[in-house]
């Protein structure tokens, strides 16, 4: 059946294209959800008329498109979850994941547009997400995968780090205080000391 595309179908076009797609598609997804119309010659000449306007919401989103893939390209996030101690996840990764995790940093993609090595991550480490965005355009992101054990343990570490320097510093301290008071009182005999003569 020939279609024409009232708006972008992912896999099939863009709005304003002419395709031919099997029967069953047409009327059972297509048509009744308004992402197509039958092509006919009212409906060609309809999208005739639109084709300056389509020609300019296509250009919008190549921009749109172009700005969001720089900023994704230097997009890294990270998701926190439970592994066992040989890496291996307690459940996977999803794209579903990925997307609410980009979303709190401000991106907002669907899932489906989201690939994710082998559908589901179950190890720790670090991934490479592919975005596809409109027409060609792909961006990359940089997903770490964290075991909520190792997080802790580096939290604890941290911790403990710092609360070692702060000890050292503090003693450090003490010291330079000890030998300024001591500086001082060696100071104050020899001024007092009385002169013999």
């Amino acid at each position: 059946m020939k279609i024409i595309l009232n708006n972008d179908v992912v896999h099939l076009g863009e709005e304003g294209d002419v395709v031919t797609v099997k029967d069953g598609y047409a009327r059972n997804y297509l048509l009744p959800t308004g992402a197509a119309v039958i092509y006919n010659k009212a409906n060609a000449a309809m999208f005739q008329q639109k084709a300056e306007q389509i020609a300019k919401r296509k250009a919008e989103k190549r921009a749109a498109s172009a700005s969001l893939k720089e900023r994704l390209d230097n997009v890294t996030i990270s998701l926190v979850v439970t592994a066992g101690e040989s890496g291996k996840l307690f459940g996977s990764v999803t794209s579903q994941m990925v997307q609410e995790a980009l979303l709190k940093e401000g991106f907002e993609i669907e899932k489906k547009k989201l690939d994710v090595p082998t559908h589901a991550i179950k190890m720790t480490g670090t991934y490479h997400i592919v975005a596809h965005l409109y027409e060609n355009d792909k961006a990359t992101i940089t997903l770490n995968v964290l075991s909520e054990a190792e997080v802790k343990a580096a939290a604890k570490k941290a911790a403990e780090e710092a609360k070692a320097k702060a000890e050292a510093e503090a003693k450090a301290k003490a010291e330079e205080e000890a030998k300024a008071a001591a500086a001082e009182a060696e100071n104050a005999e020899t001024t007092e000391a009385p002169v013999e003569g």
